[in-house]
C-alpha cells in the first residue's frame, strides 16, 4: 500500500513537470523560431516526444516509488527536486528564451543527474534500474539534438 502511495505521488509530480514544461515553452515545437532552426537529421517526428515523455515519466515514477523505500533521505529529495527543476526549466530556456547554449548546460546537468540515479543505485535497485534507463537514453538523444542546434545555429 505504501509503495502505491509513492507511485501515485511521483506520477502526479512527474506529469505535473511535463505540464509545467509544456506551458513554459510558449508554442515550442510549433513556433516559427523552432521551425526555422537547423535541427539534427536524427530529430524524431513531433509525436515521438509525447510518447517518449509519457513512457519515461511512468517508468521513472515506478523507479522512484521503489527507490524512495530504500534511500529516502534528504539527499534523495534534494536530487529529485533538482531533477524536477532542470527538467522543467529546460523547456523554458530552450523554447521560450531561445538560449540554446544555456539549455545545453541544463540538459547535460540533467543527464548527469539521471545517470547518477541509474549507476549509483544499480546495486540496490538491480533489475528495477531498467525503469530509469529510458529516461537516461532519451536524455542522451535530447542532449545530442540540443548540441547540434547549438553548433549549427
Amino acid at each position: 500500500m505504501k509503495q502505491l502511495m509513492w507511485l501515485v505521488l511521483f506520477l502526479v509530480i512527474n506529469f505535473s513537470a511535463l505540464g509545467i514544461g509544456s506551458y513554459l515553452m510558449n508554442n515550442g515545437p510549433t513556433s516559427g523560431w523552432y521551425l526555422t532552426l537547423n535541427k539534427a537529421p536524427w530529430t524524431p517526428p513531433g509525436w515521438v516526444f509525447g510518447v517518449a515523455w509519457t513512457t519515461i515519466m511512468i517508468c521513472f515514477s515506478i523507479y522512484l516509488s521503489y527507490l524512495v523505500d530504500i534511500k529516502e533521505t534528504n539527499t534523495f529529495w534534494i536530487l529529485f527536486i533538482i531533477q524536477f527543476i532542470l527538467n522543467v526549466s529546460w523547456n523554458y530556456i530552450f523554447f521560450n528564451q531561445h538560449a540554446i547554449g544555456f539549455a545545453l548546460v541544463v540538459i547535460i546537468s540533467l543527464t548527469v543527474l539521471v545517470g547518477y540515479y541509474l549507476f549509483s543505485f544499480l546495486s540496490d535497485m538491480t533489475f528495477k534500474s531498467l525503469l530509469i534507463a529510458p529516461y537516461f537514453i532519451w536524455l542522451l538523444i535530447a542532449t545530442s539534438l540540443n548540441a547540434y542546434s547549438y553548433l549549427k545555429n
